[in-house]
């Protein structure tokens, strides 16, 4: 009889895949049964290896009573099932599915707590689906606690995860202390190889006077930003993201000097560089990438000579090809 070995089943990988299974087409007498015999161990099944998956299956399969119920046995634990690497999930799956009500119980546990779940390797999943999930101003004492440690959080491997997620799914005005933050450490962040992501993401879901803000704090280090690992990513971003004036400010480097030398000769020999300028011929409209492969076309023969200039010969090839076909140009080749 499987109900006087519920506890017992559902913490064996077998045992635990069997309920899981047959939960699925179980009549409700079935599952209330099986529900019984599980609750007064839930809360230790919530953190084994097989069972959090049990109590996960039923907060999904169960009925609002299951889910109420199982929340309830939460409460008081829910920072330590947060850290921990099996009960996080559960407390994931908890937030997803819990009436709103039971959701803001079991998020306002974690108040005074955001820090340290942010930093743990399994908490900072909690905080994620918190932000995702729950109403606005129910999340809004996480994202107070962000302010001011916004860089030092940007540059950490899970803070800056957490912060892409404000970013995405917390309002405008809410996230505008942090935004600030970020804006003023831009020279900083983007040399990071987290904090790198958190500008990206600012750049790619911000509104335009963000983008234009970084741009502003960036503005003369193009060139020098595209042969750095990560910093040449945010710039790959800027283009891609940006206005066709944003372009054109960024176009003025790349064409000019830099360091005595053509700016596009350094970043087209350039493990990085040679990336950002394939970046901009995909990007760069009409005139602006007319000005970019005239700037190129200069250098020819020592583009030839470079490790990455083929890459970039073939990509102005095929764009010049177009262009032919079109009857409005004609082939590098011919040139």
């Amino acid at each position: 009889d499987i109900m006087e070995h519920c506890d017992e089943f559902c913490r064996d990988q077998h045992g635990s895949r069997f309920i899981q299974t047959k939960l699925d087409g179980a009549s409700p007498q079935d599952k209330q049964m099986v529900f019984d015999a599980l609750l007064p161990n839930a809360l230790s099944l919530m953190t084994d290896l097989f069972g959090n998956y049990v109590v996960q299956k039923f907060m999904e399969r169960g009925t609002p009573e299951h889910r109420t119920m199982l929340a309830r046995s939460m409460r008081g634990k829910v920072l330590e099932l947060s850290l921990d690497m099996y009960g996080c999930r559960v407390v994931q799956k908890a937030i997803e599915v819990v009436e709103r009500e039971q959701q803001e119980m079991l998020v306002r546990e974690l108040q005074g707590s955001v820090m340290k779940c942010v930093r743990d390797q399994n908490g900072n999943h909690v905080i994620q689906k918190c932000i995702e999930r729950a109403a606005a101003e129910a999340a809004q004492f996480i994202v107070d606690d962000f302010v001011g440690q916004v860089v030092q959080l940007a540059t950490h491997p899970y803070g800056c995860r957490v912060i892409q997620r404000i970013l995405e799914h917390c309002q405008h005005a809410q996230v505008a202390p942090i935004l600030e933050e970020i804006v003023n450490s831009t020279r900083d962040l983007v040399h990071d190889q987290y904090g790198n992501y958190v500008v990206q993401h600012v750049l790619e879901h911000g509104q335009t006077r963000d983008r234009w803000s970084i741009l502003h704090r960036v503005g003369g280090q193009m060139v020098a930003m595209s042969q750095h690992k990560f910093a040449s990513n945010v710039v790959e971003k800027l283009l891609q993201f940006s206005t066709p004036e944003t372009r054109q400010t960024i176009l003025t480097e790349v064409t000019g000097e830099y360091m005595g030398q053509p700016a596009v000769l350094v970043m087209m020999r350039d493990a990085y560089g040679n990336y950002v300028i394939q970046k901009a011929l995909d990007v760069c409209q009409g005139a602006d990438r007319d000005r970019l492969i005239a700037a190129i076309r200069e250098h020819l023969p020592a583009v030839r000579k470079f490790t990455y200039g083929k890459h970039i010969i073939a990509h102005i090839d095929k764009l010049e090809a177009h262009k032919y076909a079109q009857g409005r140009g004609e082939p590098l080749g011919q040139g």
